[in-house]
């Protein structure tokens, strides 16, 4: 069969590449052609027809300033869905992109399948018309999102969750702390403040300064910063320069930061959910240089409780969430203390953790996605 995928950032190159040695097990002449990263690249053996990091825009102000190049590169993938005419074409969140092309691919007949749903069940409700429509079938790694279509009256799967193997499998990987300090140059009697903040320029610009001034009033720690694989060291330099900040750097060891760090100071996303798995304790920060005012715009628009994965899969407060003009120095540096010492609330977030892997199983979700997109297009 011949797949064609597309994945807009770091998280999804990474669960998309494993989706494909998934297909590749179990339908060995399998062709790839894809919009992604590196880690596609290696796993498809031919590179991306654009990487993820040329498509890299958020925000409204964002996304208007390059209208231009990202309808260009939608021009691009319909017309590479043309000439290679798939037999399925697989979507990994990203939705603002990925919702337009599936309603291109629907049009001329091609299998649409969604792998990772993008977080309608917080925003922009009103694109579950459009999966309904356009979408053959949606793989969920939540397990709240089936109960989240069901609503809809569109029937969805929980394939299980990638971060749950992913991460074990990279842990069983992992040296011992001692190594991990010897081998980046970090001093060896100061445990570690991990600080990540984001993959985005406009997400790093945003967060590091606040995060990195809280990491700053526990000097007993020493703060390191993870390099997003896909931005340029430069970014982070300039600002550790422009702050006069003592942080190290640590590029493309993410995972192993957090799990030998004491706590965590994590940009909400995916990372939140990582590192809960990582059972590193954290405290999710994004500022985006809001107001009050922008944040009660936000949570009007805002379906749930929560923004962060562990609070969203456990239904409650598992981690603090300090969004916008809540993401102070100030709040982050009390959350932070709380955690760094052997507090009821270290124990308690921890205790939260071991709940949220309960709920999200162990099931193996690529090799599951994997039969039931073959299965499809087999049986079509």
């Amino acid at each position: 069969m011949k797949y064609f995928l597309i994945a807009g950032e770091a998280s999804g190159d990474l669960h998309a590449s494993h989706l494909m040695k998934s297909l590749k097990a179990i339908d060995p002449k399998a062709e790839f052609d894809f919009l992604g990263g590196n880690l596609m690249a290696q796993a498809a053996g031919k590179m991306p027809i654009i990487h993820y990091r040329d498509m890299a825009y958020m925000g409204f102000v964002e996304v208007a300033k390059h209208l231009r190049s990202i309808l260009g590169f939608m021009d691009t993938a319909k017309r590479a869905i043309d000439r290679i005419q798939p037999d399925a074409v697989i979507l990994v969140d990203y939705p603002s992109f990925n919702l337009k092309i599936a309603k291109y691919a629907h049009k001329h007949g091609i299998k649409v399948h969604y792998f990772i749903s993008p977080k309608v069940w917080v925003w922009k409700e009103w694109r579950v018309k459009d999966i309904k429509k356009y979408v053959d079938h949606m793989h969920c790694i939540l397990p709240f999102e089936v109960d989240f279509y069901k609503k809809h009256n569109y029937d969805a799967t929980y394939v299980g969750n990638p971060t749950v193997g992913e991460i074990n499998e990279a842990i069983g990987k992992m040296t011992s702390t001692q190594e991990f300090k010897r081998l980046n140059g970090l001093d060896p009697d100061k445990e570690i403040i991990a600080v990540v903040p984001g993959s985005r320029i406009k997400e790093i610009n945003d967060n590091l300064p606040t995060m990195l001034a809280a990491a700053a009033r526990h000097n007993d720690y020493q703060a390191v910063i993870a390099a997003a694989p896909s931005t340029d060291p430069n970014l982070y330099y300039q600002w550790l320069d422009r702050l006069g900040s003592q942080a190290l750097l640590v590029e493309n060891q993410t995972w192993a930061l957090v799990h030998h760090s004491r706590a965590a100071l994590v940009t909400s996303g995916t990372a939140t959910l990582e590192t809960a798995m990582l059972g590193t304790p954290q405290v999710a920060c994004y500022r985006m240089n809001g107001s009050k005012w922008i944040y009660k715009f936000y949570r009007c628009l805002l379906k749930g409780k929560y923004v962060t994965l562990p609070n969203l899969i456990t239904d409650e407060p598992v981690i603090p969430e300090l969004l916008l003009h809540q993401c102070t120095e100030d709040t982050i540096h009390s959350h932070l203390s709380a955690l760094l010492a052997d507090s009821p609330e270290r124990k308690a977030m921890l205790d939260g953790y071991h709940r949220m892997s309960s709920r999200l199983g162990t099931n193996d979700c690529c090799d599951t996605a994997a039969r039931l997109i073959l299965s499809d297009i087999a049986n079509n």
